[in-house]
């Protein structure tokens, strides 16, 4: 059994973590949760809160993250800055019945550069008129997040596709291009090849099923992995995984969430979809070895709502604990 730890939050966390619990003790709890309670009432009264879970984090080196809500200060950014997060990895792939809009076999990966770009400077105004900030890249993070998409592609037999504004922006996308094509290098068996992020966004509309793996700097990747769970219908489909990396570039720590949101509107009512939380415990089983298990997972999530069972916001007629239990269902038959 492996120890993880497991920052709970706001809204339907608690739904959410309750599903993942029922999933893990289903599956003979492969992994055991040390709970840290991250909801923004500790938070806000407690400011030890935020230090213990990030040294449960860094001890642990694993973590399962539920939905928490931002006040003064940003869990999210806070897990990134003091444990030198440098990667989210966003897997997106279509769902049968799900999308109204595209019907086609989507199946890509946004590696984003987890620091820099405009993120890392709030700016100032200079008067009435003007406003300025910095926009930072760094070529460690930028490493780490172009080894990972290109592992990644590597694994699955894909490409690797990298974007940004380099025509624009030649001094900080540029080094970010720069970096991704030194590394591609070191991966001579897998394409790469670089395309602008407003042409991107136009072909990934027009043709989504041309892209594998997309590797693109902080802000360029926030906005990406929004658009691509709009084209699959959800973004309460999607899972996350942030990653911090050792100097040669292997992941270290591992933190995983789902995409969506507190969902203030639905919390308490049973009735929140608990797919992205879902895979996202599929990615974390492998991370900590259980890789077979966790694409068990995974795949059963797409295997129930492509046969019709899933939560109502899918069209369907399940609640959370019951489309928990289809999943598990078809999950138990690995173990």
């Amino acid at each position: 059994m492996r120890e993880v730890a497991e920052l709970n939050g706001d809204g339907i966390a608690i739904e959410l973590r309750d599903a993942i619990h029922a999933l893990n003790d289903a599956l003979g709890s492969p992994v055991s949760f040390r709970p840290v309670d991250w909801s923004v009432e500790r938070r806000e009264r407690d400011p030890a809160a935020l230090d213990e879970g990030i040294e449960a984090c860094r001890a642990i080196g694993a973590a399962m993250k539920y939905p928490t809500v931002t006040e003064t200060i940003s869990p999210n950014q806070v897990l990134r800055d003091k444990l030198g997060l440098a990667v989210i990895h966003r897997p997106c792939r279509t769902y049968p019945g799900v999308s109204k809009n595209y019907t086609g076999e989507i199946d890509l990966h946004v590696v984003r550069v987890a620091t820099g770009g405009t993120y890392e400077d709030a700016g100032h105004r200079i008067g009435y008129h003007s406003a300025v900030s910095v926009r930072i890249m760094e070529r460690t993070p930028v490493e780490h997040a172009a080894h990972f998409a290109f592992r990644l592609a590597e694994r699955n037999r894909h490409t690797v596709v990298s974007t940004s504004k380099y025509t624009i922006q030649r001094a900080a996308d540029g080094l970010f291009e720069d970096i991704v094509a030194e590394v591609a290098k070191e991966y001579r068996n897998t394409s790469h090849h670089r395309e602008l992020f407003d042409s991107l966004l136009a072909k990934l509309i027009i043709n989504p099923e041309r892209y594998n793996v997309i590797v693109t700097p902080n802000e360029y990747g926030d906005f990406l992995s929004d658009a691509v769970y709009g084209l699959i219908g959800s973004i309460g489909l999607g899972a996350s995984a942030s990653y911090a990396f050792t100097p040669s570039h292997q992941p270290s720590v591992g933190i995983f969430d789902p995409a969506g949101g507190t969902a203030p509107d639905i919390a308490g009512k049973g009735i929140a979809n608990p797919s992205g939380a879902i895979e996202a415990y599929g990615y974390l089983l492998e991370f900590c070895g259980f890789r077979p298990l966790g694409r068990a997972i995974i795949d059963g999530v797409r295997d129930c709502i492509g046969s019709g069972e899933k939560t109502r916001d899918l069209g369907g007629e399940l609640d959370t604990m019951g489309f928990t239990n289809a999943v598990i269902a078809r999950a138990v038959r690995h173990v």
